[in-house]
């Protein structure tokens, strides 16, 4: 009985949220984006023959920036907006409170790093490689960030954005003091392994500051959208999120391109991680100006894009079993038209689950229901030991 009153609170109070917070499309665009480029890149690396692989690094070097550091930007800003606007449901219910926030935060993040470290075993145990378990794949860095973050929500923008800039110059410092250790067997070359593995994958050290900041900018969002029913709402929209997302970027990408060409392109590098960073934010204030604006109608387009974003974990994990369809045979030119018609082909199909199971067949929100409904069990039994004292 109490977990169908909680559920119905939390269905009522989500409806009001809705109203006065809408669906941003600019958010769900931005999160297709990054998983269709993420997809499409490792089709690119899977099929290409192996003397045409540098291009594969040279489309590395150019739309990196949207890849796993735009995805878990990107995630940083979901967490923060779910993290403010339930905040603010258990202010206003007798059913929901800030402990089972906790719990439900902490249970999709345990979940997640479990689906992680499975899928990183699976590649271990696949070519017979055990040190691939621990490899910062982007499901690994998401969990961990997840993790990282949890404490940080709570503290102001600032020391966030603080703990950011921090995090920059010790990871290269970290970085620099253990790459040349790596794969020695010596303390410095576990640590290395622990911290990095793969510098060509998504190392906590270097991709937690996207997440960080999109926690900041996920902030900033649920401030200027909270009063979308003022009449100056799009002044301040203009002011306190669109002008300082767009020239932060601007000033960011100006910095990065400058501090050392042309390593802004690598993304070991400190240059790449300002860049990369700029490059996100002036992606994601055009985004969200057209979203607000209504300069361009988005319906069609979106709903694609809709789909890789709603079934962003799912497909993660599905668009592995593409890897030997054309495993290392295709040139530099037909391996554009193949890795495009499997874009679109996933597109159909995820657009056809949607009608046919819509979020029972995504990975993200069995997650969530999962984790809501362990939440809502433990909560049952701590006020049932309240009652009986």
């Amino acid at each position: 009985m109490l977990k169908i009153r909680i559920q119905n609170n939390i269905d009522k109070m989500t409806k009001a949220y809705d109203k006065k917070f809408p669906r941003l499309k600019s958010i769900d665009i931005f999160r297709g984006l990054c998983m269709a480029w993420m997809v499409l890149n490792h089709l690119i690396d899977w099929w290409l023959k192996p003397k045409y692989s540098w291009l594969h690094g040279v489309v590395i070097m150019i739309i990196d920036p949207i890849g796993a550091s735009g995805f878990l930007f990107i995630s940083g800003v979901s967490v923060s907006l779910s993290y403010r606007s339930r905040l603010d449901r258990a202010k206003d219910s007798e059913d929901y409170n800030n402990r089972m926030l906790n719990y439900t935060y902490l249970f999709r993040a345990l979940f997640l790093l479990i689906i992680a470290l499975i899928y990183n075993s699976i590649i271990a145990l696949l070519i017979l490689n055990p040190s691939m378990i621990w490899t910062w794949f982007v499901l690994l860095t998401a969990a961990i960030s997840l993790f990282l973050a949890w404490p940080l929500l709570k503290t102001s923008k600032m020391v966030r954005l603080f703990i950011v800039t921090g995090l920059l110059f010790i990871n290269q410092l970290i970085l620099t003091w253990l790459l040349p250790y790596k794969g020695t067997f010596n303390l410095y070359g576990v640590l290395f392994h622990f911290l990095y593995h793969d510098i060509n994958q998504d190392p906590i050290l270097l991709f937690f500051p996207f997440f960080l900041v999109g926690t900041v900018v996920g902030d900033i969002i649920f401030d200027t959208f909270s009063y979308i029913n003022e009449k100056d709402h799009k002044q301040n929209f203009v002011r306190r999120l669109f002008l300082p997302l767009n020239l932060g970027g601007i000033i960011l990408i100006i910095i990065g391109i400058s501090f050392k060409t042309p390593e802004f392109l690598m993304r070991e590098s400190f240059s790449w991680q300002i860049y990369s960073l700029g490059i996100i934010l002036l992606i994601m204030s055009i985004l969200l100006f057209f979203d607000e604006f209504e300069l361009v109608k988005t319906k069609r387009s979106y709903k694609f894009l809709f789909y890789y974003s709603y079934y962003s974990l799912t497909i993660y994990l599905a668009h592995n079993l593409l890897y030997f369809l054309f495993l290392k045979q295709l040139n530099i030119f037909n391996v554009w038209f193949f890795a495009a018609g499997a874009f679109i082909m996933i597109g159909i199909i995820l657009r056809t689950i949607y009608k046919t199971w819509g979020g029972s067949a995504s990975i993200k929100v069995q997650i969530g229901r999962l984790s809501l409904g362990l939440t809502q069990k433990i909560e049952k039994r701590i006020r049932n030991t309240i009652n009986k004292k």
